[in-house]
């Protein structure tokens, strides 16, 4: 498989966000006990700060996946900033449901690793729901270490 990654353009985008944003915010009710209507405003809000001009937002890798002519999927980085100044950040990373299991997202860090090597930039840092165990395996086998971990209990209330 030749996977490559490709400047996202900004059609690409518009397109990948509406799912971006409806599976975030579902995580976020489920992970975090959010109300789906405040799941969604904060989903959208943080994406809107986050890339305030889309694809020419500076300091942002946002990378098409393709295999051949056909789209796999795309991931988002970060560049260091003065919050964490050595550090790129995986915001998003997503392997198209019918190409997942056959090693694209491996690959695809893999790529932006390299990317980032180019650039000078010595670690790559991500936030993953504890749940998703695919995902983790796949960072661990990917080098990935805890270097922070947020634990919740969710609570009844009394009467």
């Amino acid at each position: 498989m030749e996977l490559t990654l490709t400047p996202t353009t900004a059609e690409e985008l518009a397109r990948l966000l509406g799912p971006l944003q409806q599976g975030y915010a579902e995580d976020l009710v489920a992970h975090r006990g959010m109300t789906p209507e405040a799941a969604l405003e904060r989903t959208v809000t943080q994406i809107r700060e986050l890339l305030p001009a889309g694809t020419a937002t500076e300091g942002v890798l946002l990378r098409t996946a393709r295999v051949g002519d056909t789209e796999v999927g795309w991931i988002w980085v970060t560049l260091p900033a003065t919050a964490a100044p050595n550090q790129a950040w995986i915001h998003n990373i997503e392997v198209h449901e019918e190409h997942r299991g056959r090693g694209c997202a491996r690959r695809m860090i893999q790529l932006i690793e390299a990317e980032l090597a180019h650039l000078g930039v010595p670690e790559l840092g991500l936030n993953v729901f504890g749940t998703n165990t695919v995902a983790i395996g796949l960072y661990r086998s990917l080098g990935f270490e805890v270097t922070a971990q947020q634990m919740a209990k969710r609570i009844t209330p009394a009467g």
